[in-house]
This record gives structure tokens, sequence and C-alpha cells, in this order.
């Protein structure tokens, strides 16, 4: 039968002792958690081995004996330690030395009480404890009907370790008759900048928890509530975004402790994410305010935004005259080309209007960069949006007409074939029409039909002008995106504590020769980045509509108005 000692490799160097941990009979295994170092009193080590398992509710004991002597074996030290098994009463008794400078170990077992002693296959696998301990490969602690189940099973190994945290508490400083080696005998891992933070984070949650429970309830009031406000809550990005911020700084200022791993990295992912993006958003604004750049940028915006108003106006003229060689409806072709260049006009006048105050708009929005980078970023998509709402007037005035005579010509053609659509059903039946319906439906059919090239030019242009602002508000969504939902802190983790996100483990070979115990290192295997990515990423308040292209193209051909991005509560045209 082989036997299976787990061995901490932090206990390698530790002087000669007694062994102390769990033994897991289902496995035939010893999982050793520290080396209790002489001298000591055997009823002080029980009791306390007592108290350890009384609060951990792990079953720890002495498992054997730990033999570093870095001269020559002394004879009386090994029968001392032998007979220490008699004391401690446990089978079988382990024996690890380990003989000067040698890379060789013996480990034995012996057993005394037993009436046809067997020689065992020993197995030492080393395994590195502070990466165990937080590995979180261990079931969670308060699920106390599954240890039985996974005694088992390797998960019984890490949750000895993670159980046995009240043993590391202790190292060789405090003032004690038992002196233990174990990961954190060489001090307990703390830092005083840490506590000291912890410390003063108490106020500032409950100071933060205040004031965004008084935010939430004036968001949450019937104000906004009403027709103006809600619309442009529900539309405006930056709304949006400062919703979706508010809600997170309620998850991080909560004083409710995280029940699990996953409710923790996300904690510290939202928090780290917070604070990266206000970090660029203040580098930003700094940026911004130095050297007079919001001034420079507000009179290039008037010249802008003339040049693309001109180049509107060229390309209308153009449109009103035979592009491409294409002969147009030329009745049909002047009123719609009127229309949009009085537009145009009107915009050109709204835009000289503002000219006086936007150096003081652009002057205030820079400091709304100080709440982050992604709340500038939405607003420069609403200032896109705002500045280019002629040509989505645009775009809708011809998708509209497009649309109509599309569905006109649609149900025209249906009485063509003697059919209709049955608004009831919602089918197409067939149906008789008299010869006065026949007569004005083929009228109607032809007008329609001739008149749809020059409204079919007019929003293919228009809708490439639409998409051209659409794709450059996606591609700033999609920063917005990638700020709120990356998982910075779990990448920064996987980067310098990769075994902070285990996967599993593996055993690597150390070394194998006849007569002595086959050596293993147990080493914990990582998460991948992607795997990182597609664990912890974050929700974010925008979806994208992920349309096929055959979707897509069906939406253009009908005429159908195309969003960006769909907001909570919008309902897809």
């Amino acid at each position: 039968m082989v036997l299976k000692v787990f061995f901490p490799s932090c206990c390698s160097s530790a002087d000669s002792g007694i062994l102390i941990g769990r033994w897991i009979s289902e496995q035939n295994s010893a999982v050793i958690l520290a080396v209790v170092h002489f001298p000591f009193i055997p009823v002080q080590v029980k009791q306390y081995l007592g108290e350890v398992q009384r609060m951990t509710k792990v079953s720890v004991s002495v498992l054997g004996s730990w033999n570093n002597s870095k001269q020559e074996k002394e004879e009386s030290l090994s029968e001392f330690l032998e007979d220490l098994g008699t004391i401690f009463c446990h089978e079988p008794w382990i024996q690890i030395s380990k003989e000067g400078d040698s890379k060789f170990w013996s480990c034995s077992t012996l057993q005394k009480h037993s009436k046809n002693p067997q020689e065992e296959e020993i197995i030492l696998v080393y395994y590195d404890q502070r990466k165990v301990m937080l590995s979180h490969l261990h079931p969670p602690l308060d699920t106390a009907g599954q240890r039985a189940e996974d005694a088992s099973k390797l998960s019984a190994i890490f949750d000895t370790v993670a159980r046995s945290q009240v043993l590391f508490m202790t190292d060789r400083y405090d003032e004690g008759p038992i002196k233990l080696t174990h990961w954190q005998s060489d001090g307990v891992e703390a830092s005083i900048i840490v506590e000291l933070l912890k410390q003063a984070s108490v106020p500032a949650c409950m100071l933060l928890t205040f004031l965004l429970s008084l935010v939430s309830g004036i968001c949450r009031s019937r104000v906004l509530k009403f027709w103006p406000l809600s619309f442009l809550w529900s539309k405006l990005s930056t709304c949006e975004q400062l919703g979706h911020r508010l809600q997170h700084l309620q998850v991080v200022s909560s004083n409710k402790k995280a029940q699990n791993q996953n409710q923790l990295m996300r904690k510290a992912n939202i928090f780290v994410s917070l604070l990266i993006d206000v970090t660029l958003g203040i580098l930003l604004m700094s940026w911004l305010y130095r050297k007079n750049r919001i001034g420079h940028l507000a009179e290039t915006l008037i010249p802008v935004a003339d040049h693309v108003a001109e180049e509107l106006q060229d390309l209308l003229q153009w449109l009103m005259g035979a592009p491409a060689g294409l002969k147009m409806n030329r009745a049909l072709d002047q009123v719609l080309g009127r229309f949009f260049l009085y537009h145009i006009h009107l915009w050109i006048s709204y835009i000289h209007l503002l000219s006086p105050f936007i150096e003081m708009i652009l002057w205030y929005v820079g400091l709304s960069a100080c709440l982050g980078l992604t709340m500038a970023l939405c607003i420069l998509s609403d200032i896109i949006a705002l500045l280019t709402f002629h040509i989505y007037c645009f775009y809708v005035y011809g998708a509209r007409l497009y649309c109509l005579k599309i569905y006109g010509l649609s149900s025209l053609w249906r009485l063509f074939r003697g059919k209709k659509w049955n608004v009831l059903r919602q089918r197409v039946d067939s149906c008789s029409y008299d010869l006065d319906q026949l007569f004005i439906g083929t009228l109607l059919f032809t007008i329609l039909l001739f008149l749809l090239p020059t409204t079919a030019l007019y929003y293919l242009v228009f809708t490439l002008l639409r998409l051209l602002v659409v794709i450059v508000q996606g591609l700033i969504h999609l920063l917005v995106d990638l700020i709120d939902s990356l998982p910075l802190y779990s990448l920064i983790l996987r980067l310098c504590r990769s075994y902070r996100l285990a996967a599993g483990v593996k055993f690597r070979v150390l070394e194998q020769q006849d007569g002595k115990p086959l050596r293993l290192l147990m080493q914990i295997n990582p998460l991948s980045y992607g795997s990182v990515v597609q664990t912890y990423r974050l929700p974010t308040y925008s979806c994208y509509p992920r349309d096929s292209w055959a979707s897509l193209c069906k939406k253009l051909f009908l005429g159908e108005l195309i969003y960006p991005w769909k907001h909570k509560g919008d309902k897809q045209n």
C-alpha cells in the first residue's frame, strides 16, 4: 500500500522536532502542517493541539518525528525520536530525516501496535503552504456537508491547510512554551499601511454610503420620472454612465462582507477600475487646462463645424444635379435638396448662436474629467451626438420616406397578385379587388416605383453619413466598456501572484532512487489570462446589438432606424 506524506517546503530547513498535522485515512495520507522544536513538554503539546482542534474542527495530532542533523546522525537523538511514538501513540509513526547536505531524504514508518506490520511504499510530496493557503482551491469553509464526500479527493489536502489558519497565527517571536515552524514562522505576514487603511476605511465608507444614499434617493425621486428629464436620463450616455458608477460606489462602500471568492474579486476589480478611471481622468483634466488647450479647442470647433456644413451643402448640390450620371426625378430631387439645405442653414445659425458660449461650456465639461475618464468620454459622445444632430435628422427623414415607399410598393405588389395582408391573423390571404381598385393601385405603384431611385439615393447617402457617426460613437463606447468591464485587479493578481487564481495542480518528479522515497513537488496551475477576463469580467450598462450581417442588411433595405447601442429598457425598432 502507498503512503503519501505531504510535507511543507518551508519546514525543510527546520530544526529537529515532531511533526504535527492531519491523518486522512481515506487516502492513506498524512498532511504535515508544522514542526514543533525541542525542548517541549508533551502534555503542553497535547493541550495546544486540543485547543487548535476545538477552534478549527480539524483532527490535528502528532504524526511523527523530524530529524535535521547537519552532522552525522546521532543514535541517541534517533532513539529519542522513536520513543516519542509511545507517548503520542499514532499509527503509523512517520520518521523523516535529512542527513547533512545530502539531497536524498529517508522516510520510514513504525507500527509498534500492529501485529502484522507491512512495509509500505512512501511518496513524499512537497507543497508550498502559502500558495496552497491562498489558492482557494479548497471547498468553501461553510460547506460542512461536502467534506465527507471530498475526503477521498485532493481538495481534502487544501481544506486541511485552509482550516488550520489558527495554527499559523503564532511565530517564533511569540513567547510561549511551544515553538513552531510553518510558512509564517518568520513573522506573520502583515502590513502596517494596510492595517491603517483598514481602520481609516470604516468612517470613510460610512460617509460615502450616506452620500450615495442621498444621491440615489434624488435619482429615484419622482422629479426625474417626468417626460423631459426621464427622456434625457435614458438617452444621454453621461447619465447612464453616472448611474453605473453610482452602483459601483455602492458595492465598494458596502459594509457587507463578501461571502465567497467571486464577490471579493468583484469588489476589488470595481475598486481598481474606479481608481484607474479617476486617475486617468485627472491626468486628462490637467492636460486640458495646461497651455490654454481648451481655448484652442473652442477656436477650432467653429471652423470645423462650418467646414462640415459646407461639405454637406456641396454634397446636396451634387445630389440635386445628375449624381454619377444618374437621371433623377427633377421635381422630387429639387424638393428634397432644398428641404435639406434649409436644415443646414438652420444648423449653421444654431452653431454661430452658441459660439460665444462654447469655450465656457468646454471649460465646465473639462471639470467632469475629475469623475473619471469614462465620464469625459461619455460627455464627448453626447457632444458628438449634438453636433451631428442635423445628420441624424437627415437620416431619419430619408429612412422614413424610403420605408414608406418600400412598404407601399410591397402592399401594392400584393394587390397585383390578388392578395392582402390580414392584420388579425398576421398572414397573407387571397382577396378579390374591383377594377377601380386595380386601376388606382396600378397608378400608385407606377408613381412610387419611378420615385423610388431618387428617394433611395438620398437614403443611401445619409445612411452612410449616419453610419460614420455611429462608428465613432461606437468606438468611444467600446473604450468606456473596456475600462468599466476589464478586471484589472484580477489581471494584476494573475501577473504578480498567479497562485491566487488557481485552476488546478500538477506534480513534478524531483528525484527517484531505489530504496529512497519518491519525492514529488506539487505546483499550482494558474488560470490563463483569457479565463481570468471571462470569469471576472464586470457587467456594463450598454449592450451593443450583435445582429448578423443578414439582419443588418435587412434593416438597411427596409429603412429601419439603426442605433449605435441600446440602453436598458429601450425597445428595438
